[in-house]
């Protein structure tokens, strides 16, 4: 029979990768997406990957559990992937309030909503390396301490533990994936990478002569989002739900980024960057780099782009978009 999936968030970076990986298996996809009164929902990303006419949305938002009750009751999802939240971490200390409410408590709401109309379905709560923040160990895994350093952070990890709350109280099928910074074409504009790709093209293109960032020395673990929805389907494939360090197990530097982005064009990167104390964050994540051994042994899942192709990727991308 074909399995039917629910995606919050499909509009994003990861939604729109997840729904594409999740039509070429055969699913019946539904998207939950929250309207406002300014524009329609914008399905972009859907459309850069032209499944936009394949996926089905039906209007919702993580704050309204009676919504998501009967959007849970009509559809009657096989497998439920909670990608939707304030992502941005910069704006979680502008908006503290908002982000507890959708990144934590919105959580809460899809998991409720579960267990009372559809306690037999699979759930998959996206997690993130933020919150480890000022890290325990150098290498994190499923086992190391988390220490969050920004509202978004705190959000997510009171996310993540009722997750593993529902798993045990209520023997919900839910897991977690600790994903690392996982990049795109599709990532949105505010986020670094993304940035720094766009600026990039811009300054190639004669658009612009600069690029403004913050702290250059920070570390993270890069990949590929089309990579990792791949380990989201897999965790909720297998007979026991868990929760896994999705990542490349390798590290750069905000800086070694910019250096792959402007020599793909050609250009050198001290002609152009500049530093700006204002963009520093008020608590900063100096390093995250994952162990990914654990989905490795058992989901079978491993990383396949590089964060140079990765970079290289999104460069041209922002080429095509701007020529």
């Amino acid at each position: 029979m074909t399995r039917t999936a629910l995606i919050t968030g499909i509009t994003g970076q990861d939604g729109a990768y997840l729904a594409q990986l999740l039509l070429s298996k055969g699913y019946k996809v539904f998207g939950l997406a929250r309207r406002s009164s300014t524009a329609d929902v914008n399905l972009t990303r859907l459309k850069w990957l032209n499944i936009e006419k394949d996926v089905q949305i039906v209007d919702g938002d993580l704050q309204d559990l009676s919504g998501l009750v009967r959007t849970i009751t009509t559809i009657k999802p096989d497998e439920v992937y909670n990608l939707a939240a304030q992502s941005f971490v910069t704006s979680s200390w502008q908006q503290p309030i908002l982000t507890g409410q959708v990144t934590a408590l919105g959580v809460t709401n899809v998991l409720e909503a579960l267990r009372l109309a559809k306690p037999d379905t699979r759930f998959y709560q996206a997690s993130s390396s933020e919150m480890y923040g000022l890290v325990q160990h150098p290498v994190q895994s499923e086992k190391t301490p988390f220490y969050p350093r920004s509202p978004y952070a705190v959000a997510k990890l009171y996310g993540h533990w009722i997750t593993v709350n529902y798993r045990e109280s209520f023997g919900i099928h839910a897991s977690s994936g600790i994903l690392f910074n996982h990049e795109s074409p599709l990532r949105g504009i505010e986020f670094v990478t993304r940035k720094v790709t766009d600026s990039v093209a811009r300054i190639k293109l004669g658009l612009s002569k600069e690029l403004r960032l913050g702290n250059t020395s920070a570390k993270r673990d890069w990949g590929h989002a089309r990579d990792y929805v791949k380990a989201m389907w897999l965790m909720l494939q297998q007979d026991t739900p868990d929760d896994y360090v999705v990542a490349t197990g390798k590290t750069s530097t905000v800086r070694t980024m910019c250096e792959i982005a402007f020599s793909h064009v050609g250009l050198n990167i001290d002609d152009h960057l500049v530093i700006d104390e204002k963009l520093f964050r008020p608590a900063e994540v100096d390093i995250l780099l994952g162990d990914p051994s654990k989905a490795k042994e058992k989901l079978g899942w491993e990383p396949e782009t590089s964060m140079e192709d990765l970079i290289r990727e999104m460069v041209e991308a922002d080429l095509k978009r701007l020529s």
